[in-house]
């Protein structure tokens, strides 16, 4: 999901190409987005600290015991880049790598003796993107095939494929707006196809609506001379893969959807350098594990998390962006 989702705000930012390329249908497509703080960043750092939380969760059908999550951290990074270009086509790649740790402590009912464990996973992602311009039933049209692969440290352990089709309804100085299609080839898909729907409207008081679907939703507005804070909700998971679960042999597949809300602070600071500090509450509707080369809905184990308070602080370079005044 992660990935699809990737892909969708790439079609829509495309934001290296943009700076890069005089074509008159790139350069209407650089309507959709914004100069100062682009949906896509050349390279991108994060850090994320989660606060505790407790989750139930059942093994093959049976209830574990309940587990305390003391602390969870995350950091990671990416890097989005259009290397080949013509006047109608783009070939660009994306790489990136998430390590997690999760400090968790889980109660023995039996003999109600706690114990503490400390886990960490390595998580990296590259992917191949050949994206292509061109009109549909005269609307602004492009269209994205992706080859992905994703794995833990000690192995790829995943190879996929993409596909993505948006056009572009409206594109003018107040309202942008684009529908689409993604569909990719996994095993692990739980939709096969779905649409894909984004909409920003900038209102005259400065505030702006940014519509994402189904990535999320925000309400933004610019502060000071090159700040940004927005309010929302967005869509994110956290995907790495288990060598030794349960003493198994097999590899599994850790999937946990997330749903991050509340405020997001963006500041330019010049010199191509955005930074950026989010906060707010997670809640992670779905986590489960199953077999990395079955279908998701066979999952062995699932949990119900509860909500926790994240803080996430992130720093993105763009080399091509426009300098600021």
């Amino acid at each position: 999901m992660k990935k699809i989702l990737f892909m969708f705000m790439l079609l829509l930012g495309l934001s290296t190409s943009m700076a890069q390329t005089k074509d008159s249908v790139q350069q209407k497509v650089k309507a959709v987005v914004t100069d100062k703080f682009p949906i896509t960043r050349v390279l991108n750092l994060t850090y994320e600290s989660n606060t505790g939380y407790s989750y139930s969760s059942k093994y093959q059908g049976l209830d574990l015991p309940k587990t305390k999550v003391e602390s969870m951290y995350q950091a990671g990074g990416s890097i989005n880049i259009n290397f080949l270009k013509s006047r109608t086509w783009n070939l660009g790649t994306n790489i990136g790598y998430q390590l997690t740790s999760v400090n968790s402590n889980r109660l023995d009912p039996t003999t109600q003796s706690i114990t503490h464990s400390t886990h960490q996973y390595h998580y990296h992602y590259e992917s191949l993107n050949l994206t292509r311009y061109s009109r549909l039933w005269g609307k602004i049209a492009f269209y994205t095939a992706t080859v992905a692969a994703n794995g833990s440290e000690k192995a790829i352990e995943r190879i996929n494929g993409i596909l993505s089709a948006t056009v572009v309804l409206k594109a003018t100085q107040e309202i942008q707006m684009a529908v689409g299609l993604i569909g990719f080839i996994d095993p692990a898909a739980i939709i096969p196809v779905f649409p894909t729907f984004a909409y920003k409207q900038q209102y005259a008081n400065g505030l702006i609506l940014d519509v994402i679907l189904p990535k999320g939703a925000y309400l933004r507005k610019e502060v000071l001379r090159n700040g940004r804070v927005s309010i929302g909700s967005d869509l994110n998971s956290t995907i790495f893969y288990l060598h030794d679960f349960q003493g198994s042999d097999k590899v599994y597949t850790f999937s946990q959807m997330e749903i991050n809300s509340g405020l997001t602070y963006e500041h330019n600071l010049g010199r191509s350098f955005i930074a950026t500090l989010k906060s707010g509450v997670k809640t992670i509707p779905r986590a489960r594990i199953f077999e990395k080369n079955k279908p998701q809905r066979d999952y062995v184990w699932e949990a119900s998390p509860g909500p926790s308070f994240y803080m996430n602080a992130g720093l993105s370079f763009n080399p091509f962006a426009k300098k600021r005044r």
